[in-house]
């Protein structure tokens, strides 16, 4: 027997492998067919509001404009399987977009909307998109002038549709035509009876930190269920109203945030098109949201309005904190200040759709800060040192997924995908640790492991013990090299107003009985804010690069 099987059909409760409870079955339907479904039972409730325009849908009217434009793109020669990429920021095109190439079968691919033209001509060369829906500007971002730098250079790119333009507009008019004409609706329900659960219909960009990006390909099955657990989870019912802040063009967007409220009947509220602390509060008060998503550096943000408490955010009850660590007193405040006493932790990546791991709604303020959470249903976990043996209960190993989540691989990329995925089981990259009870603890990257002198260093460690000190507001540690240890380790900072910035030797004092010598960080960088990627995550490689200037 493999150690697979031995995994999979005899748990044993000293090692490090988990299974999640199958709660509820899972959904064998596709996203428009799941969608259909929602519309029937929920007619006339509220599908989407978008704030910034004032736009309203109810689930039978989002219904139409779905219906509508998966048939203007069919219309347009879109066929099944066909990509079309979407290149905008938070708008309710975007999400009737998503939900129109999910009828026809066509493979979404999100392009993140800070990419440049050279990063943009790589993803509509990789993926071979035919048709791409974009914003025409965003910010400084001028989305249709750099479309027209590139576009001469993909020979795939048949047709570009910009949002708010004319060519939106021809496409919408053509689309409400045809589902008027006779025949219309029957045409796109034949379309629809031919797709299976298990295509693609999403390719999402991981945001690589070397290298170009890598396609995880998806399917409706990996993300309508994924979406659809994560709001069990969170108790979703067709009475919640979600604030979705987070950007769709990634997963805590699309899948935890659209998915999440269609497969539950619930509304989603896009507060504005990028992220603003006070659009967002203000949007939970005017919409009586019941639910608010974000990062925890999104969550600070709030917090930190000076007016902050003039926002009645008394409807809120729980929400999705993501994207990296929280700590202790910011989900203290999110829980008291801002009535979100079920809020939910929640881990994952992209490549399983995302979310693995989430905490429950019953779980402490311990339990929501030094750990991710428990396997969600119908998934398996396990914790192993690269051996495919799982380690005992509370050792550190990789964390490795198993279930429906994962991805079907990465687009047009078979050997990426096989390093990635070894026998079922998608290879996560962190390094964790699993309780008794289930629960896990990411201690850092395997790529983020420092080893110091032949000491096994893990970053997370230390991060979590400086977040104790009084005048730290965020930390984030790293290795750099050293000619005697072959690392060391620096330890970058952000201070509250007013603090005294940290020194060498306020740290060694600080750390002093309290830290094992070898974890003191011999370096100290005091900064005004993190680099950051757009969902949120501190990109330590940029630390990384800029550290030997701050190595005196």
């Amino acid at each position: 027997m493999s150690a697979t099987d031995t995994l999979e059909n005899d748990l044993d409760p000293r090692l490090s492998h988990t299974r999640g409870a199958p709660e509820s079955p899972l959904i064998e339907q596709t996203i428009g067919d799941n969608l259909d479904a929602t519309v029937v039972a929920h007619p006339d409730r509220e599908a989407l509001v978008d704030v910034a325009s004032g736009r309203r849908w109810t689930y039978t009217e989002f219904l139409h404009d779905v219906d509508a434009l998966a048939l203007a793109l069919l219309d347009a020669g879109v066929a099944t399987g066909d990509r079309v990429g979407i290149w905008a920021p938070n708008c309710p095109e975007w999400t009737l977009t998503q939900y129109a190439t999910a009828k026809i079968g066509a493979i979404l691919v999100n392009i993140n909307p800070a990419y440049r033209s050279h990063e943009l001509k790589y993803v509509l060369g990789q993926a071979g998109i035919t048709t791409l829906i974009a914003a025409p500007k965003f910010k400084t971002s001028n989305y249709a002038r750099m479309i027209e730098q590139v576009r001469g250079e993909c020979p795939d790119l048949a047709r570009v549709v910009l949002i708010g333009e004319t060519s939106w507009s021809d496409l919408a008019d053509a689309g409400a035509k045809a589902l008027a004409a006779e025949g219309g609706r029957e045409r796109l329900a034949a379309v629809q009876k031919s797709l299976k659960n298990t295509d693609a219909i999403n390719i999402q960009y991981t945001s690589g930190t070397t290298g170009f990006p890598k396609g995880a390909t998806l399917s409706h099955r990996n993300i309508l269920n994924n979406g659809f657990f994560v709001g069990e989870l969170c108790s979703y019912t067709a009475e919640d109203r979600v604030c979705i802040p987070v950007p769709f063009y990634h997963c805590f967007g699309m899948v935890m945030g659209n998915l999440a409220c269609t497969s539950h009947g619930a509304t989603m509220v896009i507060p504005a098109p990028g992220f603003d602390a006070a659009l967002t509060l203000q949007s939970v008060v005017d919409e009586r949201c019941t639910s608010l998503y974000g990062v925890p550096t999104m969550f600070i943000a709030e917090l930190a309005l000076p007016d902050f408490d003039r926002y009645d955010l008394t409807s809120l009850r729980t929400g999705i904190m993501a994207g990296s660590p929280c700590p202790e007193h910011t989900m203290r405040q999110v829980m008291e200040r801002m009535h979100m006493e079920e809020v939910s932790i929640c881990y994952g990546m992209t490549e399983t759709s995302p979310v693995s791991l989430q905490t429950r709604k019953n779980d402490t303020v311990e339990q929501r800060t030094q750990t991710v959470g428990r396997v969600g249903p119908h998934l398996v976990m396990v914790v192993d040192p690269v051996t495919y043996e799982p380690v005992k209960r509370g050792e550190p190993g990789e964390l490795c997924t198993k279930g429906y989540s994962v991805m079907l691989g990465y687009w047009n990329q078979d050997d990426k995908s096989a390093e990635a995925i070894v026998d079922g089981w998608m290879h996560t990259g962190d390094i964790a640790a699993m309780d008794d009870d289930g629960y896990v603890a990411i201690t850092g990257r395997i790529k983020d492991m420092v080893i110091r002198g032949g000491e096994n260093i893990y970053p997370r460690e230390i991060e979590e013990f400086l977040y104790n000190h009084p005048d730290i507001v965020d930390a984030q540690v790293i290795g750099v090299p050293d000619e005697k240890y072959g690392e060391e380790l620096m330890a970058c900072v952000r201070m509250i107003d007013g603090a005294e910035p940290l020194t060498v030797e306020s740290l060694r004092a600080y750390c002093g009985g309290k830290l094992a010598h070898y974890k003191v960080p011999r370096y100290v960088r005091v900064m005004d804010e993190f680099p950051m990627t757009v969902t949120g995550k501190i990109r330590k490689i940029d630390l990384r690069e800029e550290a030997p200037q701050y190595m005196k």
